[in-house]
């Protein structure tokens, strides 16, 4: 069972959230909430906020970017160190002249090698590693320690999965800069080695359906862009003259900018491999990340470079008008119980098109989305002590049926944002979450197939 502490935990957390909740019902377009004929939305911060901090000074660089003008919509991008590798060597950090040698894909140590000439085996290090990228770049950080990313022309670069995390809330709260996101996104970016991409999507009552599913998905579609955008640069911006590379004239720097190549977001041109791109989805982000999948599914090539490969659920906000048996039983579970979640739906769904069976909510109701034996790998996260759970392993059977790669893992005493919400991010079960979430995607992102990541 949940701890005391937890329990009580959840009793001031139901009671506040719930105060909040009504509020926003009652007063949707209240003076704490400023909404601009740009369709820029704010309210007073309900969560203390991680700054954004370019410098790996715990192994993952951040920085916000804001990607459309029209909107609040904005990214927080996670970029672990392990993109500065130049080889299968790295220093070991105490003595200059040891080097260890990166652990295998089954996770056991190849050993210390005692030499002095570590540059000798750097420069020697040419051949390409398990993410197919070369191993012969230089100095990758500036003097300061900020990473500034590489020129985009560059091929010398170490190039890592992209995930796209939508955060929970509701649809009503939570952001993609706040502290607990920010721990969260930084433990899966260096578990899973790869960029994260935590969106910073619009929230309700002020941004109603569909609102924070077209959000996730122009993100998507702003991903793809950046890959074009990043091979549009890297082929106007340089050629071969007499086997050395010299840039071109100022003409072809304009061209080049004319297509938007200014606009490359640099740590992404240098390290972002969109073609092995990630769904993570949290509570309410399930369902944002389940919208994306499918619409990335009725995409197809027009999406090119970026394709969905996987998909990760973490206790999805989905619902229905029929109650499954945990809708009965845990009622009034942990931290988020099921007449709370009711009101979110009232503020996020227009009054108009409010009905638990809504394709938002549901993901079991016929509408006209692809078929579900098209959809991508699909790892869903559930709690024993979450009324939400039976839908979603429903959700994951389904998918079963017609051989898509679903399986479900639940977490004994474990509540709802289990291995999200700020209070539990430091237990055991949420540090193993992410360790399975890894040993799950990497099957998938792996450019050397299917194989076991422990």
């Amino acid at each position: 069972m949940p701890s005391v502490g937890l329990k009580l935990y959840s009793i001031y957390f139901k009671f506040m959230l719930k105060q909040r909740l009504q509020n926003r019902m009652q007063n949707p377009h209240s003076d704490d909430a400023v909404s601009s004929s740009f369709g820029v939305t704010s309210r007073p911060r309900e969560e203390s906020i991680a700054a954004a901090n370019p410098s790996f000074s715990d192994g993952v660089a951040t920085k916000d970017i804001h990607i459309d003008p029209l909107t609040s919509l904005a990214v927080r991008i996670f970029l672990p160190d392990s993109c500065l590798r130049k080889s299968d060597y790295s220093d070991s950090g105490s003595d200059p002249n040891q080097v260890l040698l990166r652990r295998n894909s089954y996770g056991s140590a190849n050993g210390v090698i005692t030499t002095t000439r570590v540059d000798t085996l750097r420069n020697q290090s040419h051949r390409r590693n398990s993410y197919g990228c070369s191993s012969d770049d230089g100095n990758l950080k500036s003097d300061n320690g900020v990473y500034g990313g590489y020129n985009p022309g560059s091929n010398n670069c170490r190039k890592l999965p992209v995930m796209l995390q939508f955060h929970g809330g509701g649809f009503v709260s939570g952001s993609n800069d706040s502290v607990a996101n920010d721990l969260f996104c930084r433990r899966i970016a260096k578990a899973c080695d790869v960029i994260v991409l935590a969106v910073g999507y619009r929230l309700a009552p002020e941004n109603r359906y569909p609102a924070a599913f077209e959000d996730g998905l122009k993100v998507l579609h702003w991903l793809a862009k950046q890959a074009n955008l990043a091979e549009c640069s890297k082929s106007l911006g340089s050629k071969r003259v007499g086997g050395s590379d010299l840039r071109k004239s100022d003409v072809h720097k304009h061209i080049a900018d004319a297509f938007g190549a200014s606009m490359v977001e640099p740590w992404l041109s240098a390290h972002g491999d969109p073609s092995r791109c990630v769904l993570l989805g949290v509570s309410c982000g399930g369902n944002v990340a389940n919208y994306v999948a499918r619409k990335a599914v009725e995409a197809g090539k027009l999406l090119d470079p970026v394709k969905v490969v996987a998909q990760v659920l973490m206790y999805p906000f989905f619902i229905g008008s029929v109650p499954t048996h945990s809708e009965i039983r845990l009622a009034n579970s942990y931290l988020y119980d099921k007449s709370m979640c009711i009101l979110a739906w009232k503020l996020f769904l227009p009054e108009e098109q409010f009905n638990l069976d809504h394709p938002a909510a549901n993901p079991l109701v016929p509408d006209t989305g692809p078929p579900l034996k098209q959809m991508p790998p699909t790892l869903t996260i559930v709690a024993e002590h979450d009324w939400m759970r039976d839908r979603a392993i429903a959700y994951s059977q389904e998918l079963r049926k017609v051989n898509v790669d679903a399986p479900v893992y639940e977490y004994k005493d474990a509540v709802h944002e289990f291995a999200t919400l700020g209070i539990l991010l430091g237990s055991p079960q949420a540090q193993a979450c992410a360790e399975d979430i890894a040993i799950w995607v990497k099957k998938y992102i792996s450019l050397r197939g299917h194989e076991f990541s422990y």
